[in-house]
């Protein structure tokens, strides 16, 4: 993206029409009672535009929507094949319109435009193309029965599916839900984050040129208590997945209690330790690599390695290198391809980032970097590194969602095991040795849903992604993703 002018960005920005209606049964439409809120851009604090903001019967429309589109409508009866050669249509599509679905990313949630091209779009297109080319390759069963019967185990598409996506990775977490949902035949209701509607909304146009038939993608803006909480409550909704914070995940279990006990499939908070051994590889990698994903999208991301856990004989070390980064690190517009770290996506986020920084020095942290913001529009936060930070402080225990690094030290193995396990939470770990056994130990030990060994946020498609405890359950991306989305039917034939 370094090949195209900064002042580019900028005159494409203020080009820009976004879609600002909810898309429902293939149409663009205003709120029934024409209620709208604003999208404000992180990089300037100024409004890019007002969205419709939908009350419970704007959800009505659009799961009637979804319900007509799965019960009379052709997606849950084509041939596999032919939901293939649609997700592909749709994701040239998204190819094609590359530079613009990143600049809207850029401006609703502030990633750096070299990530939302070089990183999300690219993640969004492999994602819809990998699950489309998977359409026609998944097989039903006959197991063998007593002798005057047959059994088949098909597989059913589930019907009508919610999905409730956060604003940090706005169309790759809505392609991880989107993909494999339509993929299996079933119908769609996506609401995006009140932050980042504008990418969704134009996936929705995409996804009609490519000739989804109406009512099979449906999205719906509006704050979570109130579009969030219709979704979640809807009797004419079968499957619930959300990604987003645990507070929110334990709402959606509580609707769907109370409800229809519809299935709700979470991948929620994280406050991954990332564990660096004397005998780490290369340190100096460790510690660039412990830097990285803590900054990384604004350290706006689930599977932050927001703990580092350091053994005291090279703490110093990797300390003084990860603290010269932050120093060192271009934080700035995000539509400047030299940035490397953009806004936080609101002033309400950066103002509860700042309280754990608060929270950090009253409890006697030590602050090595960052902490403050950058003066002027927007809302930039200089990357914040705390060491001698206890186990119990809330900068260790809580997830902050911002780029805050909690640098925690041990003396051996079992300590930094014993740390790493010390939360709530189970999303993500990782551990940094040249010893083998040491590595398949330590990687068994820990309670999390991924484990990196020697790397940090390596992942494919193929790959299950997802967490235990209070990060959630269920699995995104790979094969096992579909399982969410179809349900096993037996039928038994006498012979």
């Amino acid at each position: 993206m370094t090949d195209i002018l900064y002042e580019g960005w900028r005159e494409r920005a203020a080009r820009l029409a976004p879609h600002t209606d909810h898309h429902i049964g293939g149409a663009f439409v205003p709120s029934r009672d024409g209620a709208t809120s604003p999208v404000v851009s992180p990089r300037d604090g100024r409004t890019i535009a007002d969205v419709a903001a939908a009350g419970p019967e704007d959800v009505d429309r659009a799961v009637a929507a979804a319900r007509r589109a799965f019960d009379e409508g052709p997606w849950p009866r084509l041939a596999p094949a032919e939901r293939k050669a649609a997700l592909l249509r749709l994701a040239d599509l998204v190819e094609r319109d590359r530079q613009t679905l990143a600049l809207l990313v850029s401006l609703e949630m502030g990633k750096p435009i070299s990530e939302a091209d070089g990183i999300e779009l690219r993640a969004v297109i492999g994602c819809l193309r990998w699950y489309a080319e998977a359409a026609d390759k998944l097989v039903d069963e006959s197991p063998r029965t007593a002798a005057g019967s047959l059994a088949l185990v098909t597989r059913e598409p589930v019907g009508v599916v919610a999905a409730v996506v956060p604003w940090n990775f706005p169309l790759t977490m809505a392609a991880w839900k989107l993909a494999p949902a339509l993929t299996a035949g079933c119908t769609v209701v996506l609401k995006p984050a009140e932050e980042s509607p504008l990418s969704a909304l134009r996936l929705a146009a995409l996804a009609a040129e490519a000739g989804l038939p109406d009512g099979v993608l449906n999205v719906v803006n509006g704050p979570g208590e109130v579009a969030g909480r219709a979704l979640g409550e809807h009797p004419g909704v079968d499957t619930l997945a959300f990604t987003g914070s645990t507070e929110v995940g334990r709402h959606f279990l509580r609707y769907a209690a109370g409800s229809n006990l519809k299935r709700v499939w979470l991948e929620l908070g994280g406050k991954s330790p990332n564990i660096i051994l004397p005998d780490a590889p290369d340190l100096d990698a460790a510690a660039d690599t412990a830097a990285w994903g803590i900054f990384f999208n604004a350290g706006e991301m689930c599977t932050a390695p927001s703990r580092l856990l350091v053994h005291r004989s090279v703490a110093g070390r990797v300390l003084d290198r990860i603290v010269s980064r932050a120093e060192k690190l271009v934080v700035g517009d995000p539509l400047d391809p030299a940035t490397a770290m953009g806004p936080l996506v609101s002033a309400r986020q950066r103002d509860r980032v700042l309280s754990y920084v608060q929270a950090g020095n009253a409890e006697g942290a030590r602050l090595r970097a960052g902490g403050s913001t950058i003066e002027g529009d927007g809302y930039y936060l200089r990357p914040t590194v705390f060491d001698q930070v206890e186990p119990g402080m809330r900068i260790a225990r809580e997830e902050i969602f911002g780029p805050v690094l909690s640098v925690l030290e041990f003396d051996d193995l079992d300590e930094a095991v014993r740390l790493a396990n010390d939360t709530d939470y189970g999303l993500a770990a990782a551990v940094w040795t040249s010893d083998l056994s040491t590595a398949h130990t330590v990687s068994r030990a820990l309670r999390a849903g991924t484990v990196w060994v020697n790397c940090y946020e390596e992942g494919d498609m193929s790959v299950p992604f997802g967490g235990v405890r209070q990060s959630g359950h269920g699995r995104d991306k790979s094969l096992h993703a579909l399982d969410k989305y179809l349900d096993l039917k037996t039928t038994w034939i006498a012979l």
